[in-house]
């Protein structure tokens, strides 16, 4: 479930608020131990997510760092490459 969870910190373009809602929406679900939420849970496990999104835009604001920021597309071929190993190739 959290293998969506991706570092955020130090690319460029910075992270958007859609790729920081993205990875706070996968940690409350592995938390949580719920995919989605009943009903019951719809407010807590909303609210919960804001939070964790509003943390981590405070966190990746507050980091420094003297290395040179990543490129996303440099690390997706890397990542792809990686798959590739592992997997074998694409059908």
């Amino acid at each position: 479930m959290c293998r969506n969870i991706r570092t955020l910190h130090n690319f460029e373009p910075p992270a958007t608020e859609d790729e920081i809602r993205a990875a706070a929406l996968q940690y409350v679900r592995k938390v949580s131990g719920s995919q989605k939420p009943s009903r019951a849970n719809e407010v807590a496990f909303g609210r919960a997510v804001e939070e964790v999104a509003a943390a981590t835009t405070r966190l990746l604001g507050a980091l420094v760092t003297s290395a040179a920021p990543r490129d996303r597309e440099v690390e997706a071929t890397r990542a792809r490459a990686r798959a590739e190993k592992r997997f074998g190739q694409a059908a």
